[in-house]
């Protein structure tokens, strides 16, 4: 989850910058846009999992214990397709950007050995926890799934806490252009890893929860109605929906951090080419020769959402020094980024309200209803495209710094080699991961309504018969 810039452009590159620049920037964006996708299943729908399991468990409820295990599996699958796809990230980090690693490798590495930790840990309770169906006591096997939720969160917090001090650097002492002595807790826990962290984990819950209830208001639509679907439906939506209004507040807060921290970014957000009190909010429009275009303008609303109060001083695109200015359309891009992540989340607070007062007013037709069922079959989508823009704005809005101060992004980039053919080597290598993951879940699907949950048996497993182990002949393993 960490890059230099998720949407580069040629109009991104200076006479300065470095040929290398512009493939090592569309390298990045497109690894950590795919990987990006993959994050909230990875910390969230094993969460649904456990909570479909804890309901099974408690209550008998054999609908909700088909969902888990189901779950379960589809979580190993993304766990195995994310590992492949952050590790390429991993390795990018080192061979694309030398210039960062070697000067703050140090203080940035430090969250990157805490996520590493976290990762056996999920691995080795993933294992567990699938290998444990029907093998281990019922209660045991559910508290084997909750190292897997918590080890996800940890190591989506480690991965965050490198993002965010890309974002406000801290926690390190420069001396001759050298890192001499490093705090690992205020490099971990630096001043913008709190809420940048809880609006990731936030929108891993409303993404994977948008997504997971999708699947099944589409086979409601369908016309398969029956309480496996509606348990399905409630578990994922009922937990993005009760996140919505959380996220929103979050992102508020986060809005006023970036007003005081990171000013240059708050300018691109608004838009704003010039310092002033009374800021509009600008919807839509683009920046061109300096003047804002084809916006509609919403007076004082920049100026409250900063400071609470009409007459709040915005500092403008000018107050930024013109050689570390983001260009018009690193501007445009990180305003209209901003836009899309703020109108989607409205239209998914909508969905999530709607569902509330279906709930309330009429709970029996919450499965008929097809026009709700409709819009919340593509919350899912529209979940993932406001997690994209809003990294978008998270990444974008950063430059022309990859660490803000402290180094520039033409800085840290390599300059050995040509990478455009490594760049169309990683979208080769990430088109068939991606194809043979869906493969994977369409096959799963089709047995599911096939066979049901029979258990598949597994090399040298316990309940493998020895005719069926690898290597057996005539009754003999060799």
């Amino acid at each position: 989850m960490t890059t230099v810039d998720l949407v580069p452009y040629h109009v991104f590159l200076g006479a300065a910058d470095p040929d290398q620049l512009l493939p090592a920037r569309e390298q990045m964006a497109f690894t950590l846009g795919f990987h990006i996708i993959l994050v909230p299943f990875g910390v969230a729908l094993t969460t649904l999992m456990l909570i479909a399991n804890y309901r099974g468990l408690r209550k008998g409820d054999e609908d909700a214990m088909v969902l888990a295990r189901r779950w379960s599996k589809v979580a190993a699958v993304l766990f195995a397709v994310g590992a492949i796809t952050g590790t390429v990230l991993s390795f990018e980090l080192g061979l694309l950007w030398p210039g960062l690693m070697k000067t703050y490798g140090a203080a940035f590495g430090f969250p990157f050995a805490i996520e590493g930790l976290f990762f056996f840990l999920e691995a080795i309770f993933v294992a567990i926890y699938i290998y444990g169906w029907d093998r281990m006591r019922p209660w045991a096997h559910f508290w084997a799934g909750v190292p897997v939720a918590l080890a996800s969160v940890g190591g989506a917090a480690a991965v965050i806490a490198a993002n965010s001090w890309m974002n406000q650097p801290g926690g390190i002492t420069m001396k001759g252009g050298q890192v001499i002595a490093v705090q690992p807790a205020k490099v971990f826990f630096n001043n913008a890893f709190w809420l940048q962290f809880l609006h990731m984990l936030l929108a891993a819950y409303i993404v994977a929860g948008f997504v997971v209830a999708g699947v099944y208001a589409v086979g409601m639509l369908r016309g398969r109605r029956d309480r496996y679907h509606k348990v399905g439906f409630l578990i994922g939506f009922v937990t993005a929906a009760v996140s919505m209004p959380v996220q929103i507040f979050i992102g508020d807060t986060i809005a006023r951090q970036v007003f005081d921290a990171e000013p240059a970014k708050f300018a691109a957000i608004e838009l704003l080419p010039t310092t002033g009190s009374h800021v509009p909010e600008t919807l839509g429009g683009v920046l061109i020769d300096g003047e804002v275009r084809y916006g509609i303008s919403v007076p004082s609303v920049a100026s409250v959402l900063a400071g609470f109060k009409p007459s709040t001083t915005v500092k403008g695109l000018d107050a930024v020094p013109a050689a570390v200015r983001p260009t018009t359309a690193q501007v445009n891009i990180v305003h209209w980024a901003f836009d899309i992540m703020v109108g989607t989340s409205c239209l998914l607070l909508a969905v999530a309200l709607w569902f509330c007062w279906l709930w309330w007013r009429r709970r029996h037709t919450l499965a008929t209803d097809r026009w709700f069922l409709r819009a919340a079959s593509v919350c899912g989508i529209v979940s993932i495209l406001c997690l994209e823009s809003g990294w978008v704005v998270t990444e974008v809005g950063r430059q022309p710094w990859i660490a803000v101060g402290l180094l520039l992004t033409r800085d840290a980039v390599t300059t050995q080699g040509n990478l455009w053919p490594t760049f169309i080597g990683v979208v080769i290598l990430y088109a068939a991961v991606g194809a043979g993951a869906l493969w994977v879940l369409r096959s799963m699907k089709q047995r599911w309504e096939r066979q049901g949950d029979a258990a598949v048996p597994v090399p040298y497993g316990p309940d493998t018969p020895d005719s069926a182990r690898p290597g057996h002949s005539e009754g003999k393993v060799s």
